[in-house]
């Protein structure tokens, strides 16, 4: 924040699997094949720090929720693992061995061995969208009116194996973690304030210290409820490409990072170099007099997301900083 350069940080793994020539699915279960797309990412392009897949489905995968990993897509959680009291009550909180943790803190120890020249931020879900995922998304946003104490309770569950598994990420030596929590920005404000910033917080103050940061991104936010982000006490905030960030680094204390927000599809994936140079002189001319921004994309880059368009972000973030 004390440089006079704009610095970069897109949240991008994917790009790196199509240069290793591996698919999403050996990325997602391999944690050899995952730093080597994270590594190999490092090697061609100068972000400011290295981040890991944003995989949503890791944790409720490891609570026993089924999950579909496609070939070269995203997983999806495809059924609902709770859906009252009594089996919430009987949800146990796993284990870091369960599931596919294991490969995705292999993955980030071995980036953390191997990646010298700059931070490894690792990924983990937020305690509201991992209680979604659970319980079902649009169950959930009807439970909390109804079966507010139920929701509560596996709220718990899900943050006491979150700041486990957050424990395990920085014992890896990542300097961060990315915590996605887009469910959340369904949420109003005052509800945020309920079931999702007092269970962040919980995290936050279990491992977040000078030499963790947590960086807490939430791609649903519409605006709504900032504030309620920014209580949560994460370090950085991460925002996706419906806020206004003009905006945002208003709304935001000075001191505390901010960082977003170009649309990782409708510019990165399907624009052209052209318009992607274009779009972040644009968003770096709107948050110019933001000290405490880092431009980055709005979520995780999707597949298929061209080199020249990767290329032309950082061109010009170089050719802003050279002004």
């Amino acid at each position: 924040m004390a440089s006079d350069k704009r610095v970069a940080l897109p949240i991008m793994t994917h790009p790196g699997i199509e240069m290793i020539g591996k698919t999403v699915r050996e990325a997602v279960t391999d944690g050899q094949v995952h730093f080597e797309a994270i590594k190999a990412l490092a090697e061609r392009f100068p972000s400011a720090a290295s981040t890991v897949i944003m995989d949503l489905t890791v944790e409720a995968e490891a609570f026993g929720a089924p999950v579909l990993i496609p070939e070269n897509e995203i997983p999806t959680v495809t059924a609902r693992l709770v859906s009252d009291a009594a089996s919430v009550e009987a949800l146990q909180v796993p284990s870091l061995e369960a599931g596919r943790v294991p490969e995705f803190l292999k993955a980030n120890r071995l980036a953390v061995e191997s990646i010298t020249d700059r931070p490894v931020l690792a990924g983990c879900i937020g305690p509201f969208s991992l209680a979604g995922r659970l319980y079902d998304m649009s169950e959930i946003m009807v439970a909390i009116y109804i079966e507010p104490d139920v929701i509560m309770a596996l709220l718990d569950k899900c943050t006491a194996f979150l700041i486990d598994y957050c424990k395990a990420l920085k014992a890896t030596g990542v300097a961060g973690v990315v915590m996605a929590e887009p469910a959340a920005g369904l949420l109003s404000d005052e509800d945020h304030m309920v079931y999702a910033t007092p269970y962040i917080q919980q995290i936050v103050e279990a491992v977040q210290d000078d030499d963790f940061t947590i960086v807490l991104h939430n791609c649903g936010n519409m605006g709504q409820c900032t504030h309620a982000m920014v209580e949560c006490g994460a370090a950085a905030l991460h925002f996706g490409n419906l806020v206004d960030m003009a905006q945002v680094v208003e709304e935001v204390p000075a001191e505390m990072m901010v960082m977003g927000n170009l649309d990782p599809v409708g510019v990165l994936q399907q624009a052209t170099p052209e318009a992607v140079y274009a779009a972040t002189t644009e968003l770096l001319e709107k948050t110019a007099t933001a000290k405490n921004f880092v431009i980055s994309t709005g979520c995780d880059l999707p597949p298929e997301v061209s080199e020249a368009n990767i290329k032309a972000f950082f061109d010009a973030v170089e050719a802003y900083n050279a002004r």
